[in-house]
């Protein structure tokens, strides 16, 4: 598996899927079984499931082959790749998808039992092509509570930018019909770095698209400490140009003034960081960015001190 992608897949025949559930993994073999066992008490069987291992060294793909050759009731594919960071093993997944709909679930997460019939039972009853999918809940681990708040019960649609910005927090689990995530640009691949916002993509979609609302959990979270969220000042050091594109286009899209000065001084940091003498001419907010240098050489100095240890 030296480079370029290795790709595997059962060989017995199953139902055409409505759903792929997509599971991004980098050496998470000892969480990944947590993953299948949920799938495999799924009480609606209408998905596939696509690994996406981005360059794991912990013998995920082993592991992968033994499911493989259970007798199990959904089809399995393996896609590996050399590393390249959640974005890219996203751009990944969606390229090698044909079913109808398809969700991310990620390696150390697992879909309540319902999860499956929850979602095609909404998609049958209201799905349509002017909506871009679902919107449903996460619930934690260690609790089983809705992480952030619930979604709202008052309309039956809402885009994920309305629900942001209308004071919904919390990760919501995102149900994308396959067409319309491939119809808006892949995540970008910036040299020597392995982090660009999921968000982007979302952000794009939600310019254009509702979602339905499924007020029910579908997948249960528990945060790592090694994942992402919790090492963002390393990330931030790591990937500073990765950022700065990501704050570009919240900057343009944010309606929060409030929001609008954090993204801009995090796009100097990043941009100082990145070391880019043409930020200001590529930012959508040419003054504020300017106005934001002072505080965001003041964050680049923070990010050094807390990412570089």
């Amino acid at each position: 598996m030296d480079g370029g992608f290795l790709y595997k897949m059962s060989k017995r025949e199953f139902k055409e899927p409505l759903i792929t559930v997509f599971t991004p993994s980098y050496n998470r073999a000892h969480t990944l079984p947590r993953t299948y066992e949920s799938l495999k008490r799924q009480t609606d069987k209408r998905f596939l499931w696509l690994i996406v291992d981005d360059g794991s060294s912990d013998g995920t793909d082993r592991l992968v082959d033994c499911w493989i050759q259970e007798n199990n009731d959904f089809e399995i594919q393996y896609v590996y790749k050399e590393n390249g960071g959640m974005h890219t093993a996203h751009n990944t997944a969606y390229e090698n998808m044909h079913t109808l709909l398809n969700v991310c679930i990620d390696s150390d997460d697992y879909m309540t039992d319902n999860a499956i019939e929850l979602i095609l039972d909404k998609w049958e009853k209201s799905g349509n092509d002017k909506v871009a999918g679902i919107m449903a809940l996460d619930v934690y681990l260690s609790s089983g509570k809705v992480i952030g708040s619930e979604l709202p019960t008052n309309v039956e649609m809402m885009s994920t930018d309305e629900f942001y910005q209308n004071g919904g927090v919390g990760d919501k689990k995102f149900i994308y019909r396959t067409e319309i995530i491939n119809a808006y640009p892949a995540y970008p691949v910036f040299s020597n770095e392995k982090y660009v916002s999921l968000g982007y993509k979302y952000r794009l979609i939600a310019q254009d698209y509702k979602m339905l609302i499924l007020n029910e959990p579908v997948c249960v979270v528990e945060y790592q400490e090694d994942g992402s969220s919790n090492t963002m000042w390393k990330e931030y050091y790591k990937n500073p140009k990765g950022f700065a594109f990501i704050r570009k286009i919240n900057m343009k899209y944010t309606r929060s003034k409030k929001r609008l000065l954090v993204e801009n001084i995090h796009y100097v940091s990043s941009s100082l960081l990145a070391k880019n003498p043409n930020f200001i001419k590529e930012s959508p907010k040419k003054l504020l960015t300017i106005l934001m240098i002072p505080f965001g050489f003041c964050l680049k100095i923070l990010t050094i001190k807390k990412g570089s240890i």
